[in-house]
């Protein structure tokens, strides 16, 4: 029957999206580390499901760079170098660089902040900024990570282009999985942890796209550096 058909397809998709977004917040907690190899069957038996949307799951990671597939071993998580994380910041850099020359040329975003949705969701940002602020000065790294994400997407959102923020969180993904492993294994993350958010924000709603670009370039400039040295051991 066509209806059964279409929800069975949605409740397939649905239950990929869950299971992929639950890997990947494995990886990102640490609790799968890179290099560690697993199979589908596995990853099907650990969440009591079948084998096809966990298949499709795996590719989907596969295909966003947080996986590698192995055709006679399964998967494993991908083992990013520093100069990985290096042309990841550059990457990332040239995509919100976009963002801001969008703002200058008055192409779409922050200019119309007189109007009420956007100035709700500006300040939805901003409260999104905070947590994650908060996060950083405890030293919570997993809470952080996802009011951080949050905090971006919602951000590149302001700027109308869903291909942009969807890049970019791809982006930024990648950027925690490459830097978790190094982060836990500091015993305390207070004071290393990046909580610019409010200020960038700031910045961007009074259209200070110089003072913006340097916020973000000396928030790249310390995570290198940091990483760059844990990564020296």
């Amino acid at each position: 029957m066509p209806g059964r058909s279409g929800n069975g397809a949605v409740t397939r998709n649905t239950l990929r999206q869950q299971i992929a977004d639950a890997l990947r917040d494995e990886v990102l907690a640490g609790r799968l580390q890179p290099g560690q190899e697993f199979t589908v069957k596995e990853i099907a038996e650990q969440y009591g499901v079948s084998a096809t949307p966990v298949r499709e799951a795996l590719v989907d990671l596969s295909a966003q760079g947080l996986l590698e597939a192995d055709q006679h071993r399964g998967f494993r998580v991908h083992e990013y170098s520093f100069e990985d994380f290096r042309g990841i910041i550059e990457a990332r850099s040239l995509v919100i660089d976009g963002m801001f020359q969008a703002l200058d040329s008055g192409h779409q975003g922050y200019q119309e902040l007189d109007d009420p949705r956007t100035a709700a969701a500006v300040a939805g940002v901003r409260r999104r900024g905070e947590e994650a602020q908060r996060a950083a000065a405890a030293g919570d790294l997993t809470v952080l990570i996802g009011y951080d994400l949050r905090f971006w997407r919602e951000l590149s959102n302001l700027f109308g282009n869903p291909y942009l923020g969807d890049f970019l969180h791809r982006l930024r993904v990648q950027s925690w999985v490459c830097t978790v492993q190094h982060l836990r294994r500091l015993s305390d993350l207070r004071g290393h942890l990046w909580s610019g958010h409010t200020e960038l924000v700031d910045a961007l709603a009074e259209h200070d796209t110089k003072s913006a670009r340097s916020i973000v370039a000396a928030y790249n400039a310390d995570a290198l550096s940091l990483i760059e040295r844990l990564a020296a051991g």
